[in-house]
């Protein structure tokens, strides 16, 4: 997740997508080369819900000799906060998939696989993390849950954030951390309270009227000296429906744009794109209200292949997809205010295509077809700039006005706020086939995805390579 697979869109993972699913008792090589990318990456599965537990980090540290654009950490500590279950989650997401309704919500939230103390979870005192007093710390923190995105903090101590999703960002100073689901975001903590023990927590944010896990994860950040049995100083997590503070951070996020860290935004644009992401009700005979909830872009829903898409573009087989997913909405609406009449979408095998090295940009509209709701969107293949973000409805004429054009931020997953809208830009400088889908893994799972073909260029370094001899078989 995050790193660019720079023409070998076969190492990059998600299911019928660019590779056929590993079968069991078979084995496949992921073999890429991490090019001009360092900083906090993870890796997880990529088909139905098995990322739940089949997930970790990925560290790429810079080029010997190449420091930090911050002062070096005495420790780096990476942090992976994620779900506890105690179903089994593919049996979750089949029942949803069955009734055609929302699936049920885990059990606990979990920093580095503890939920610590909690009350269906007794006699877990969760995860220690040692510091001494005087000393700074790199945090190497990543959101590998499912479905929620989720606050961090530590009692008493501000964060910097210096890097999200792989790329350095302006310094800035906060208490409060968000992340959402398959985001990285890297933090500079300096012990400078006196020695003691700290409470850590993960607490989910969600400003929409649904069910969500609400339990939080905690930790204790323990100074060097500090006895076992001295009590935590503890912190308040702050409330689910916190959008002042998660406001606050995304608008915090600026590019490093330093001479040795450039903001290479692309000034102009060769495709103008508005995705409307949203959820819809199809008529369902076998589903428990006689609908079935599905999610969408454009009014599509993403029907999955059963041959990867890489591999029916590599060898043009036909029947598989088309090229023809609409680059606007198909019918323009109100998209955050009154909801529209009709809740049906249509469902199909649509990519978008686009030519070696064009100018790429997309508005990622949220819409409230059943209620406004946020939505971590991530793209495979590039990292992307956030040139412009705002609540309402896309204003094509006005908008672009206000588009930060000299240190937007630089990542692989931006979220859409709830009832508002966040304009990317990235060049399509790397051949292939390249998913674009929600990462809450329940929208995933509804059809809220689709992906671009990023035709061969011309030169010797321009095209997608062949496929490896071990390339799962569907």
């Amino acid at each position: 997740h995050g790193i660019r697979q720079f023409r070998t869109g076969w190492a990059d993972g998600p299911a019928y997508i660019t590779q056929c699913p590993i079968q069991p008792g078979q084995s496949y090589v992921y073999n890429f080369t991490v090019n001009g990318q360092r900083g906090t990456f993870l890796w997880h599965a990529h088909i139905l819900w098995l990322r739940a537990t089949v997930h970790g980090a990925i560290v790429v540290l810079p080029k010997p000799g190449v420091p930090y654009p911050f002062p070096k950490p005495h420790q780096e500590v990476v942090l992976v906060l994620g779900e506890w279950w105690k179903s089994d989650v593919e049996a979750v997401i089949n029942e949803a998939m069955d009734l055609g309704v929302a699936p049920n919500v885990s059990d606990a939230h979990t920093i580095n696989g503890h939920p610590g103390p909690i009350s269906n979870c007794l006699g877990q005192g969760g995860f220690n993390l040692g510091v001494t007093a005087g000393k700074t710390y790199l945090l190497r923190i990543i959101n590998a849950a499912l479905n929620e995105e989720l606050f961090f903090k530590i009692a008493g101590h501000k964060l910097r954030v210096v890097e999200v999703d792989a790329a350095y960002v302006k310094p800035f100073d906060t208490d409060t951390i968000l992340i959402a689901p398959g985001q990285t975001t890297n933090a500079l903590l300096t012990a400078n309270l006196p020695i003691g023990r700290y409470q850590v927590v993960a607490s989910p944010f969600m400003d929409s009227p649904i069910d969500i896990d609400n339990t939080t994860a905690t930790a204790t950040l323990h100074y060097t000296g500090t006895l076992a049995s001295t009590p935590a100083v503890l912190t308040d997590p702050p409330p689910r429906n916190a959008t002042t503070t998660a406001t606050k951070f995304t608008h915090s996020l600026r590019s490093l744009n330093s001479a040795e860290y450039p903001c290479r935004v692309p000034r102009e644009a060769d495709h103008h794109l508005i995705f409307a992401i949203g959820l819809g009700l199809n008529l369902c005979s076998t589903c428990a209200n006689g609908y079935r909830v599905v999610a969408d872009i454009n009014n599509v829903t993403f029907v999955m292949p059963s041959v990867s898409l890489l591999n029916a573009h590599f060898f043009n087989i036909t029947g598989v997809f088309t090229d023809d997913f609409p680059g606007i909405p198909p019918a323009p609406y109100d998209y955050t205010g009154r909801r529209a009449v009709n809740m049906g979408t249509t469902m199909g095998t649509r990519l978008y295509r686009v030519r070696y090295n064009a100018s790429v940009q997309v508005v990622l509209q949220g819409t409230g077809m059943i209620f406004p709701e946020n939505h971590p969107i991530h793209l495979h293949g590039f990292n992307f700039f956030a040139v412009g973000k705002g609540l309402g409805n896309f204003d094509p004429e006005k908008d672009p006005r206000s588009f930060n054009l000299d240190d937007p931020v630089e990542r692989n997953t931006i979220v859409v706020p709830s009832g508002g809208w966040v304009a990317i830009r990235f060049r399509a400088d790397n051949p292939g086939v390249w998913f674009l889908h929600c990462h809450l893994e329940v929208h995933t799972s509804w059809g809220l995805k689709m992906a671009f073909i990023v035709e061969n260029g011309k030169g010797p370094n321009q095209s997608l390579l062949p496929p490896p001899n071990d390339l799962p078989n569907c």
